[in-house]
């Protein structure tokens, strides 16, 4: 544990003194906190005309609970964009892990740490964890702050009750952590296979794929989002999540990087 320790400390040493990787793991979460804040102060007010434009599955939900025009603008349009929260630690961790792993490679930085006793698994945890433990605190911290904000522009508090539902608790204590570790292990694995931190980083944001198809599909009523759903999405991003976890492993190999990693 010191060791792992030790080389967490020199992680965030080294890629916090880059602005690129500070100005995403501060700005990034800040805007996706603002963003739907601002949706629910300009939707206060909303005309029963501008229901027209809701989708069908959503306003018969509306519908179904009684809601007001703009109840039904800020729950449940709001709700969906919370799952931008999710995109957080998926692009968090890709800019940490591509300056801790992939920027070695370029630096040759990486060689002498692999000649000390510190063990790959020692090192893969640690640069691991290096981005791990700033993407979930940064999307916890944005989350918690959307919460408090959300409460004075909410139009009522069945509204604010939709916030609190369980499936966001899951998401976030759940889903969050799993998608942190699904971005590292992708960028373990792309670490292996590029020489620059920006190309490791752009290719590594495809992981967000998943979630903007999520996105998309609830935005226009393909499914719900459900406690169910996101459970059984967090039981699939863990298998996926083992899976890389043992293909990183197998390709973070030190005799490669000391002979192939020019």
């Amino acid at each position: 544990m010191e060791r792992i320790r030790t080389l967490i400390d020199k992680e965030w040493a080294e890629a916090f003194k880059n602005k690129l990787v500070l100005g995403t793991v501060v700005a990034l979460p800040l805007i996706f906190m603002l963003m739907p804040l601002f949706q629910l102060a300009v939707m206060r007010d909303v005309p029963a005309s501008k229901m027209d434009s809701i989708p069908a599955g959503i306003t018969a939900l509306c519908q179904l609970q009684s809601f007001t025009p703009a109840e039904c603008m800020q729950g449940f349009l709001v709700n969906e964009f919370l799952l931008l929260f999710l995109l957080i630690p998926l692009a968090v961790p890709v800019t940490i892990a591509s300056y801790s792993i992939v920027g070695e490679k370029s630096t040759h930085s990486l060689e002498p740490l692999l000649a000390t006793p510190t063990s790959t698994a020692e090192i893969i945890i640690g640069k691991g964890l290096a981005s791990v433990i700033p993407a979930i605190g940064a999307t916890w911290l944005a989350f918690v702050i959307f919460l408090i904000g959300a409460r004075f522009f909410v139009v009522s508090d069945r509204v604010y009750a939709l916030f609190m539902n369980p499936m966001w608790a899951v998401a976030m204590i759940i889903v969050a952590p799993l998608m942190t570790v699904l971005s590292v292990n992708v960028a373990i694995i792309i670490s292996s296979r590029v020489n620059d931190p920006r190309a490791a980083e752009q290719i590594g944001m495809f992981v967000m794929l998943p979630i903007l198809l999520l996105f998309l599909g609830s935005i226009f009523g393909l499914f719900s989002l459900t406690t169910t759903t996101m459970l059984l999405f967090s039981a699939a991003t863990l298998v996926v999540d083992i899976g890389l976890a043992i293909l990183g492993v197998q390709l973070f190999q030190r005799e490669t990087i000391l002979t192939r990693w020019k």
